[in-house]
């Protein structure tokens, strides 16, 4: 580092704001040479990224370790931004950047694990593991070391410890299941036994949903003979970079990393293939608890013992203007977890899967298998809690897991409410195998899938049988996506690359099946005072529920759902699939045609007429990289032919208005896409959201927008040969290569 930019990075630290100079985590820059400096400068030499023509990075490195180097040196480049941001939300800071409003997200990473606690989990590790989060630390603070000009807004310097903290690669990960409104009543103005009231958990219904699809094929139904792989993760848009990770310890991984973590959590190497989606499979248990107070002691009832509740204290910072203040928590736990909220005036303990070690271990491992006996034997780790798994392989063998990590449960109980936590039997006990877990391998009709939606579905009627198991172990309901997939694959045979990309956007919309009959027969029977919907409804009834930029329809049928499902009486409280098919058969017919009537005089108030094409409405947008992006109206954007996820689209595209927009822009859904062949050589097509970089001044803000718009797949350079072929630039981290 010369003077110059050695000066500029003493300056930046000088003039940062104090909650950040009062952060524990801030350091001051390395000197131009120091110790640390040249350890992580000479690594640097050990690791080579190639960026190709899509602004991918491809890197080569001696170790495993060097490769994480890497990795997060060149994901750093990409995004900081969301590297910090993940990681200042998951040790629980987040509070020191948003304010005294996120101090209870913050409150939350604590009760599940403390710094400190993290850093035992650090020490524990073995070693092979410590070398990888040390090398993730290297990475990420020789980026600030070499880049001057950036600014973190709170975390200067990273430590080994903090993935620890972020071991899950699924959107949200498992903490993100238990709800703020809970923990803040609870914590939030002093507990007391009598004065709380009781505090349910909820979850919204009306959301997006999230998720992914997923595929596998049997070489019998491929034209090349080899197995393939669908991974289509429903996630936030940007929320992860597509790379590809090489040592000479036997990674060859590609695929998308979630922004700040070190293993490829969507991908392939040359043999395997994985694709995780979230799962319903019940891994968090709810324990009510029988607490009481004695001279001061808090203690619970636990069978015929009392013992005593675990208090620990956490100071927790916030932003308070210009600076920094402070609030100091009790926390409660005890052997079931912390104390997350209340119920009926008792104390709640929520109970997760927290093995921060093994899970790394296993997200690690799984990237390096080669064939589906060594893929099993990673999942008898079993951390791998919130995900199903589609898994395809070069030896011609598909596999399904509905689940990994699966609690041993008394039967007895309904554990879908929260159970008596005073009753030893309510106590996990242990986990089931994997063995005993649902499961497929090889199924004969040559397929499987999965939508989030019921496993008992993946593959026709070779599917798992649902009275073989507890529960518990698949309460997931089936969803149109399920529905849509079933019915795509069925007789599927000859496919390509290609073919599978058609597959995994057809256009047609299962959702509407019965919706929009519905409202048909509404006017047919009884819409006489509703004449003047009259074209409108001769457009739904022309229509083949296929989405398309041109579509009328779709306009009309979207914006119908939406606002009967937020508006429409749910007297039977149904959800998803059932509650859109109750409005379009027993709703009453007047409210059909209410709702119809004011989605018409919508559509016209804010489009000029009511006949507006889907494509004009639905838009892709990509202004800033801000993590929360902005939309603009008046800004340049592209028309989107393809649909929600909730009314049964494979290709999600969850758009929703913003800013005060007309419009709806998409933020969600079908983000990073690949298809995957195995055979001799693994070929693959890919597909990312916008572009590689959160950065909009480089090339690869943007660039894969109108390939995304139009379905253009660009060709996966796995292999150096081709990797070198589409170079556009070549260096060692720390170099400059603008």
């Amino acid at each position: 580092m010369d003077i110059k930019h050695l000066m500029i990075r003493i300056l930046n630290i000088l003039i940062l704001p104090a909650l950040i100079l009062l952060a524990s985590c801030s350091r001051e820059p390395e000197p131009a040479t120091s110790p640390v400096l040249d350890r992580l400068a000479a690594r640097a030499q050990n690791v080579t990224i190639i960026r190709d023509d899509f602004g991918v990075p491809h890197i080569y490195a001696k170790t495993d370790a060097d490769a994480v180097f890497g990795l997060l040196y060149a994901q750093a480049e990409d995004d900081f931004n969301r590297i910090e941001r993940n990681y200042v939300w998951a040790i629980g800071r987040l509070a020191e950047i948003e304010g005294e409003q996120a101090i209870f997200s913050d409150l939350r990473a604590r009760l599940f694990m403390t710094i400190d606690e993290a850093k035992a989990a650090y020490d524990s590790a073995p070693d092979w593991l410590k070398e990888l989060c040390d090398a993730w630390a290297d990475g990420l603070n020789y980026y600030l070391d070499t880049h001057p000009g950036v600014t973190p807004k709170l975390l200067t310097n990273f430590e080994p410890w903090m993935p620890m903290f972020f071991s899950e690669g699924s959107i949200g990960g498992d903490i993100e299941q238990i709800p703020l409104e809970g923990i803040e009543a609870f914590y939030g103005d002093g507990v007391s036994l009598d004065s709380l009231p009781a505090t349910k958990m909820n979850t919204a219904d009306l959301k997006e949903p999230g998720g992914s699809n997923g595929f596998a094929i049997a070489g019998e139904l491929t034209r090349s003979g080899n197995t393939m792989l669908l991974i289509n993760p429903h996630t936030s848009f940007y929320f992860r970079g597509e790379v590809h990770v090489v040592s000479e310890e036997g990674l060859n991984a590609y695929g998308a990393v979630t922004w700040g973590q070190f293993f490829v959590y969507q991908g392939f190497n040359e043999n395997t293939g994985w694709r995780l989606t979230s799962t319903y499979v019940d891994f968090i248990d709810e324990f009510i608890e029988d607490v009481s107070r004695d001279n001061g002691e808090l203690s619970y009832r636990y069978g015929d013992q009392q013992r005593p509740v675990e208090v620990s204290e956490v100071t927790l910072k916030y932003r308070d203007g210009d600076k920094l203040s402070e609030r100091r928590f009790e926390m409660y736990h005890t052997h079931h977890g912390p104390v997350t909220h209340m119920l009926d005036g008792k104390w709640v303990a929520t109970k997760i899967n927290w093995d921060p070690v093994n899970a790394l271990q296993q997200s690690f491992i799984r990237t390096k298998q080669s064939d589906h006996d060594g893929f099993r034997e990673m999942m008898d780790i079993r951390t791998n809690s919130s995900n199903n798994t589609v898994y395809a392989d070069s030896s011609g063998n598909i596999a399904y897991y509905h689940g990994n990590f699966v609690p041993r449960r008394d039967p007895q109980f309904d554990y879908s409410r929260p159970v008596d936590g005073s009753n030893p039997a309510t106590d996990w006990q242990g986990l089931h195998t994997v063995d005993e877990t649902i499961s497929l391998l090889n199924p004969e009709n040559g397929w499987l899938q999965n939508c989030n939606s019921t496993p008992f579905t993946a593959a026709l009627e070779f599917s798992p049988v649902r009275e073989n198991y507890p529960v518990y172990m698949a309460p997931d309901a089936e969803s149109f996506r399920g529905i849509h997939a079933v019915n795509v694959l069925t007789g599927i045979k000859d496919m390509t690359l290609d073919k599978l990309i058609e597959v995994a956007y057809d256009p047609y919309l299962p959702g509407f099946e019965q919706l929009i009959p519905g409202l048909i027969t509404a006017f047919d029977e009884s819409g006489e005072s509703y004449a003047e919907l009259a074209p409108a409804i001769e457009v739904l009834r022309d229509w083949d529920f296929k989405v398309s930029v041109n579509s009328i329809a779709m306009s009309l049928a979207h914006f119908y759902g939406m606002r009967y499902e937020k508006e429409g009486a749910n007297p039977n409280n149904l959800k998803g699939m059932d509650r859109i098919n109750y409005f379009g058969t027993q709703s009453p017919h007047e409210e059909r045609l209410q709702v119809f009537a004011a989605t018409v005089a919508k559509l016209a108030a804010d489009f000029g007429r009511w006949d507006t094409p889907w494509g004009a409405i639905n838009r892709f947008q990509r202004i800033t990289g801000d993590i929360e992006q902005p939309f603009d109206d008046n800004a340049p954007s592209l028309p989107v032919g393809m649909a929600s996820g909730r009314w049964g689209a494979l290709a999600s595209f969850g758009a929703k208005t913003g800013n005060g927009t007309k419009r709806i822009y998409g933020s969600s859904g079908n983000s990073f896409v690949a298809v995957v062949e195995f055979g001799d050589k693994v070929k693959a097509k890919s597909m990312l959201a916008g572009g590689q970089s959160g950065d909009p001044e480089s090339p690869h803000f943007n660039d894969q927008a109108q390939r995304y718009v139009d379905r253009e797949f660009k060709d996966v350079p796995y292999y150096k040969e081709d990797v070198e072929k589409r170079a556009a630039r070549t260096y060692h981290p720390g170099e400059d290569f603008k």
